[in-house]
């Protein structure tokens, strides 16, 4: 296996061999061993991934030739493609040509680079154990030099183990990626975003988890309250007691006292058995009042007494029954503002605000962005069968400067539309919904200048005033703050006929 110059294989091993006896710190060799390991031997990307036996996923730690976006992408369940397939044989693979074979499946977008590529990967093995994977491509070339780039890899592979047991000893084996190892992928299934915002949230959540405080969860809809309450329900010693959700916007005000307290038999009509509420239903675990905000003023006064007591009484009957349980409560509601206006009682509110936790809205977070529409994009080319490989440059301008009042929720379903519609697989601008395109990918920007759209604008008003007033001129002015002699003026500029307002006025009933 030749490269550039005859010297440069023996060079480029001691400069890897220098590197990993520097240091035992995965994440200070990784760099720039990659990046010698390409320059020496001529390859175009090589990538280490870290097997994940807890989440059974092989992911990329750490590569060179990859973009951020290429990394994040690169993540394969055990047995998945070449990558999965090696992390769990622990046998090598080789691919001549990565077009050619459909177990390749091109996650990090190798394709779109252009040219034919070969594929090589091996494990990275200690004693016996699958820790990883490395892996490289390069220019196709006959099996014998593929066969010593497989060589080449392995005595690497062999060189990074030690390194790599060192992490995985430290941090245990279920750690994913330096870059993950405080995420939320890391530690809340679905909720994805490495940004600040979303760190400061996973620490609070870490903090109030392992205890029995009653937290209120703040943000908009389409924040991942849900996700949030899960975990906390999850990492606490009520894990294995009932999580019981209960959506207080979705109860009709009729049957929601009788849902969260339960009621006796001939308690009203239609009560034909008993029946266990909501808060005895999660006794030993975790309620979640989701929009806690919506409760009316009469079952506030009850949902206080069971913070307050801990104790109930079922719809038509005055036995009180004890309940433990962990509360934790969502809103997106501004419950400062309804406590002014006397919607929401005060000593509920701080009955609930014991551990409050915001999660920003996603147009705080915008770093976060473009990692959700990767996560988007797998999950839609696995649910959808297709094989959506990259994202252009014009359609992820339009995503990162869109303000997403739907949050989360609205680029889930962006995504799943663009996933949809893409016959090349490529999402493309006019793949997005028509709200997140701009003048110029629409070609709808102004043909005219500024102060032609002002005179529209100011047109359109004065007819709607003189509309209003029925061609009443005074009254019209007096609507648009404007004297009767301005009025005038602005009707004789735009022609407009202020007696058919007259008539069509006559015409109404």
């Amino acid at each position: 296996m030749p490269p550039s110059s005859p010297a440069s294989p023996v060079a480029s091993l001691r400069a890897l061999a220098e590197q990993l006896t520097a240091t035992v710190s995965l994440d200070e060799v990784l760099g720039p061993l990659l990046r010698t390991l390409c320059e020496g031997w001529a390859l175009r990307r090589v990538a280490l991934c870290l097997a994940d036996p807890e989440h059974q996923e092989v992911a990329i730690e750490a590569a060179h030739g990859l973009t951020p976006s290429e990394v994040r992408r690169g993540r394969y369940a055990f047995g998945e493609g070449i990558v999965g397939r090696v992390a769990v044989s622990g046998e090598a693979l080789v691919v001549p040509r990565i077009t050619e074979d459909p177990r390749f499946l091109d996650r990090t977008g190798a394709l779109d680079a252009g040219g034919e590529l070969a594929f090589v990967c091996v494990p990275v093995r200690v004693d016996g154990r699958n820790l990883g994977t490395l892996s490289a491509y390069r220019e196709p070339a006959p099996a014998a030099v593929l066969a010593g780039v497989v060589d080449l890899l392995v005595v690497v592979a062999a060189m990074l183990a030690p390194a790599v047991e060192h992490r995985v000893a430290v941090q245990g084996p279920g750690v994913r990626s330096a870059r993950e190892e405080t995420g939320p992928r890391a530690r809340i299934p679905g909720l994805i975003g490495n940004s600040k915002p979303m760190q400061r949230v996973l620490d609070l959540v870490a903090q109030v988890a392992p205890t029995a405080t009653t937290v209120l969860l703040r943000g908009e809809s389409g924040t991942g309250k849900e996700l949030i309450a899960d975990a906390i329900h999850r990492d606490s010693p009520r894990d294995r007691g009932p999580l019981v959700k209960v959506n207080c916007a979705a109860l009709p005000e009729t049957v929601i006292e009788s849902e969260l307290f339960g009621h006796e038999r001939g308690a009203f009509t239609g009560a034909v058995q008993q029946r266990k509420g909501r808060f005895e239903l999660a006794h030993g675990g975790t309620i979640f009042l989701d929009e806690i905000g919506d409760l009316s003023p009469p079952t506030q006064i009850k949902l206080l007494r069971v913070l307050q007591q801990r104790t109930l009484e079922r719809v038509g009957s005055n036995a009180s029954l004890r309940v433990d349980v962990r509360i934790v409560a969502a809103t997106s509601r501004d419950l400062e503002e309804m406590i002014q206006t006397g919607e929401f009682r005060q000593d509920l509110y701080y009955r609930l605000n014991v551990f409050p936790i915001h999660l920003p809205a996603l147009r705080e977070r915008k770093a976060d962005i473009m990692l959700l529409t990767d996560h988007f994009v797998e999950v839609f080319n696995r649910a959808h069968g297709r094989q959506v490989r990259r994202i252009s440059t014009p359609a992820i301008d339009m995503l990162t400067a869109y303000h997403w009042t739907g949050n989360v929720r609205e680029l889930e379903n962006c995504i799943e539309r663009a996933v949809l519609l893409t016959r090349d697989d490529v999402i493309h601008g006019h793949h997005l919904p028509p709200s997140l395109q701009t003048a110029e990918a629409s070609g709808t920007g102004p043909v005219e200048g500024l102060q032609a759209q002002l005179d529209a604008l100011e047109r359109e008003l004065v007819l709607d005033a003189l509309k209003s007033s029925r061609g009443n001129m005074a009254a019209a002015a007096r609507q648009l703050g404007l004297t009767e002699r301005i009025m005038g003026l602005r009707v004789a500029r735009y022609g407009i006929d202020a007696r058919r307002f007259r008539r069509l006025g006559r015409e109404l009933p």
